[in-house]
């Protein structure tokens, strides 16, 4: 029971300490936000008057690094979280995220991180009410998440998209 205790206590303080930023001389490089995740361009979604259609957003996660899960394994952790403002008569949900990889990382190795890394995807549906007028529309999203290489977390960020819908009368 002290060793759990312990460990726990031990990831906190890992976890809370690596979001400090580097000192000028450190041998860590800064990356540009943009290097952490990148979203693959998402083709024109067409809905029709009163339905729903499928949608798949296709994240990139930067090389050398993770981000937290949507689900992590540890309240400590910030997940991964996605949120839309879609134009009045749209809507999108539910949303799915894939499940995260177990990993452990060398500052804590004893501990497994759910995380995503290389590419993922996450599903949701579009929908358009009975009242829905067609014609093409705009929808707004960010993905909310921190991303991590095996040394250090870097402070949380966003990732702000936009992809077009098209609303068109059933047949």
């Amino acid at each position: 029971m002290k060793k759990s205790r312990w460990m726990f206590a031990l990831l906190a303080l890992l976890l809370a300490l690596p979001v400090l930023p580097a000192r000028a001389g450190d041998d860590l490089q800064e990356r540009p936000s943009s290097a952490f995740v990148t979203l693959e361009p998402v083709g024109p979604v067409t809905v029709p008057v009163g339905g729903a259609a499928p949608l798949e957003l296709r994240f990139a996660v930067g090389s050398g690094l993770h981000i937290n899960s949507h689900k992590p394994n540890s309240d400590l952790q910030i997940p991964t979280t996605l949120k839309f403002s879609p134009p009045t008569d749209l809507g999108v949900g539910p949303v799915t995220f894939p499940v995260g990889q177990d990993l452990t990382f060398g500052f804590a190795p004893d501990v497994k991180l759910s995380v995503y890394s290389g590419e993922f995807t996450v599903k949701a549906r579009m929908s358009a009410m009975r009242k829905a007028a067609p014609g093409n529309f705009t929808v707004h999203g960010t993905l909310h998440y921190q991303a991590c290489d095996d040394r250090l977390c870097y402070p949380p960020k966003d990732l702000d998209f936009a992809f077009d819908v098209k609303v068109v009368r059933r047949r």
